[in-house]
């Protein structure tokens, strides 16, 4: 069974519909890399699951029953957790601060030794190659920074964590860091949702590609049968989702 099951859903701005009958499916331990161009629906989608935009239509199902997510909050406390391009993060603070801005663990004042513990918790689990916790976050790389977002997205101990395009505007080496801890995830039985444009990231760590177009969906691919050149072909229409029903059957 699915961790997240999204059937049918719709969201309209006005006149213009953003989505339109999309399907999803993510499972535990699975990454699901969204690709689309521009104006393809995905950070629309990415806004409904992480409770900034209500869908129009459409049911969301998590851990087997029908849920709604009203606010970012509701979100949180359900179990999707969601890294945004921009990180969020405040340069001036050092790690810690980062990770717990707004968590403070503080029974009566602030606990700095537990707050390190934890941190250095989490960091572990990423395998993640941070020199100090202490230091600011204006002095990290794109990829370190990258790691602390997605290391505070993991105190709430959530079940989804989604990714907005991860790699961009990082170079090679900082882009292979961050694509080891989305397989960091994925070993901890976590369900990743990666929005990206990178064809080859996408590639190296998802599953499974779902591809939106014009807001709809037009085609799951299994990552080891598919070729770039088809996923490409999705993207930009020249094919639609006839050839990935074709090529699900193909693996049943």
């Amino acid at each position: 069974m699915s961790v997240l099951s999204l059937r049918g859903i719709g969201k309209t701005f006005g006149a213009v519909a953003a989505l339109t009958d999309i399907d999803l499916d993510v499972d535990a331990g699975q990454v699901v890399a969204v690709v689309g161009d521009n104006g393809a629906g995905k950070s629309t989608l990415v806004k409904i699951l992480s409770g900034v935009h209500p869908p129009d239509g459409g049911t969301i199902t998590f851990e087997g029953r029908e849920v709604e997510i009203p606010t970012p909050a509701a979100a949180h406390k359900l179990g999707i957790a969601t890294v945004f391009q921009d990180l969020a993060l405040c340069e001036n603070l050092n790690v810690i601060q980062n990770l717990f801005l707004g968590q403070e663990i503080r029974p009566l004042r602030l606990n700095d030794v537990a707050m390190e513990t934890r941190s250095w918790e989490l960091l572990r689990q990423l395998s993640a190659k941070i020199p100090s916790v202490r230091v600011p976050v204006a002095a990290l790389s794109g990829g370190q920074r990258q790691t602390v977002a997605i290391a505070r997205s993991l105190l709430g101990d959530p079940k989804i964590i989604i990714l907005d395009e991860p790699t961009a505007a990082l170079g090679v080496a900082q882009t292979a860091e961050v694509l080891n801890l989305v397989e960091r995830l994925r070993e901890n039985g976590l369900g990743v949702i990666m929005i990206s444009h990178n064809m080859a990231d996408v590639k190296a760590v998802a599953d499974t590609v779902a591809v939106l177009r014009l807001g709809r969906n037009n085609g799951v691919f299994d990552v080891d049968s598919v070729s770039t050149e088809d996923i490409v072909a999705a993207i930009t229409g020249a094919t639609d989702n006839v050839v990935s029903r074709r090529a699900r059957r193909g693996q049943s």
